[in-house]
């Protein structure tokens, strides 16, 4: 049974979301809470739930390979759940959001506008709900989050998901609460492999000496959620926000090109090009390997 609340913004309005409609993964974990708040859609029903996570400190390689992962999933019937924190977290909800895959973001506060946590984040939690993504949390509100929220939030992240994928975590970071709820619920912990020595992926190895699965690629990721990568897989919608230089390249990249090929075909000056592509390589877009330049 779904009913409305009418404490949130009017434009996305509160509803309830009562156990029998829950995420069906979430119906299945021991503590799973009493009630839902929800603003925004929820995911199709046939569509596999990967909650992201990682640090509030990351690293240039952290961000780079969190955009390349999920832009390597868009087109299929993927959703990206993560809690809207700084860090990684924000990064899997833009990735997903300049993909078109649907995200989901689970706060550790109420949902209405003054609560939104973290404030600074308010911006990314319209563009999601604009994009047709949802807002969950399971407190009425107003209620702004406190210490004891994060966890609540992440076993609701951890268990309405299929696995968890960890992109980054230093040994004390918050984000192993995450992972050691997604084993204790029966998912599957993914974990990116870091530079030895380096603090922001100590946690993240340590996982993976413990057993997590390692990730390479977008297509580890398909294969973990039982979902065959297809010869020419399905893209996206493209980003609404692409400048005109963006778009032009994209669209002549109909097959892999190197730079010079690239440039000529996109009818670009090479200044252009040139900012274009690197902006399109950081967004997860496009990939440059073995001196060619494709699109994910």
């Amino acid at each position: 049974m779904i009913t409305n609340s009418k404490n949130a913004s009017s434009s996305f309005p509160q509803r309830v979301l009562h156990p029998r409609d829950f995420p069906p993964l979430l119906k299945e974990i021991p503590d799973k809470p009493k009630l839902l708040y929800v603003r925004g859609t929820m995911p199709p029903k046939d569509h596999k739930m990967l909650c992201v996570v990682g640090s509030r400190a990351t690293s240039l390689y952290g961000r780079r390979v969190c955009q390349q992962l999920i832009a390597g999933l868009a087109g299929y019937p993927v959703a990206i759940v993560s809690g809207m924190a700084l860090g990684i977290d924000s990064e899997a909800h833009k990735a997903a959001m300049d993909v078109g895959l649907h995200t989901v973001a689970v706060l550790p506060s109420s949902l209405d506008d003054a609560s939104i946590y973290p404030s600074t984040n308010k911006p990314i939690a319209q563009r999601i709900l604009a994009r047709g993504g949802a807002l969950v949390s399971e407190d009425k509100g107003p209620h702004k989050a406190a210490i004891y929220d994060f966890p609540k939030r992440n076993r609701i992240s951890a268990g309405m998901s299929v696995a968890a994928l960890i992109i980054e975590a230093g040994e004390k970071s918050g984000t192993l609460i995450t992972a050691r709820l997604a084993l204790d619920y029966n998912r599957e912990v993914l974990a990116i492999p870091h530079e030895l020595g380096r603090e922001t992926g100590a946690g993240v190895n340590r996982l993976i000496r413990e057993g997590a699965t390692l990730i390479r690629t977008a297509d580890d990721i398909l294969q973990v959620l039982g979902i065959k990568p297809l010869d020419t897989p399905r893209q996206a919608a493209l980003p609404t926000d692409l400048s005109e230089p963006e778009m032009k390249v994209l669209h002549a990249l109909t097959e892999a090109l190197i730079r010079d090929e690239l440039i000529e075909q996109a009818e670009l000056s090479a200044q252009d090009a040139n900012i274009a592509l690197s902006s399109l390589l950081i967004r997860g877009l496009i990939i440059e390997r073995l001196g060619k330049i494709e699109r994910l």
